[in-house]
């Protein structure tokens, strides 16, 4: 199987890029089922946290270069990236964290999907880049992604020359949370997902809906929806139990 999908009792799925020949391309069988999974995640009332991994030296080096050369016809790619971005949005509008578990190099739309995933992991040896413009091909989705998660001068810079980033250097640029040596990658990402499930779902879910969602918006907007969703959060029997058993000076039982 070209993607592996495993789901535990807790309600972590775990996603497995399984192309380690291709550098685990984002071929249109990979992105079909890359998006599949997302779907039946999306399905699953007790799914919990997503884990998004690979085998293999590379994480994912985009789109398939071979694939995409052999139809050149504007309808072909028009198509091909409106499904690309449609799974990156299949990512954002999942109820439960997504965190990217990065083993090794992440380029062009792999690059963008560590961007687009919540949270990231990864070792010292990845890294990191959108370097389609090395073939003529600006990496503008990849860009939409990057831009949201550096500021904009660093993502620019590498966009334009194609350059890569070390893993440290990613870190310290927003696009992941920790960088972590290669025997201590699964570790680290266990640690996360288990901060994670040790907090409801509801509130979760609620959160992460509303965070993506006043980022578009001007300030006011965003306090407004802000304000609407910790209200409605309060208001949920999950916040109820943790304030009372904050002044019972107990674990609340979730």
């Amino acid at each position: 199987d070209i993607l592996i999908h495993d789901r535990d009792a807790r309600g972590v799925h775990t996603l497995v890029l399984n192309q380690p020949r291709s550098f685990n391309v984002l071929s249109e069988a990979m992105m079909a089922r890359l998006k599949q999974s997302i779907e039946a995640v999306a399905a699953d009332p007790g799914a919990r946290v997503v884990v998004i991994g690979a085998q293999g030296r590379a994480f994912c080096a985009g789109h398939d270069l071979k694939e995409m050369r052999a139809r050149p016809e504007l309808s072909y790619y028009q198509s091909l990236f409106s499904t690309c971005s449609r799974l990156m949005l299949s990512i954002r509008h999942l109820e439960v964290p997504v965190v990217a578990r990065v083993q090794g190099l992440a380029t062009a739309a792999g690059c963008q999907l560590v961007a687009q995933c919540d949270l990231a992991v990864a070792v010292q040896e990845a890294s990191f880049g959108v370097n389609g413009i090395d073939v003529g091909l600006f990496c503008a989705t990849p860009g939409v992604a990057l831009s949201r998660n550096m500021l904009p001068k660093q993502a620019m810079e590498m966009l334009l020359t194609g350059d890569f980033i070390s893993a440290e250097e990613a870190c310290s640029r927003g696009l992941v949370n920790r960088v972590v040596p290669a025997a201590a990658l699964d570790a680290e990402v266990a640690a996360l997902v288990e901060r994670i499930l040790g907090k409801p779902r509801e509130a979760i879910a609620m959160g992460k809906a509303l965070f993506y969602r006043q980022l578009e918006t001007g300030m006011e907007s965003a306090y407004q929806l802000a304000g609407q969703t910790m209200a409605c959060n309060m208001a949920h029997p999950v916040a109820q139990e943790g304030v009372q058993a904050f002044i019972e000076k107990r674990k609340p039982a979730w």
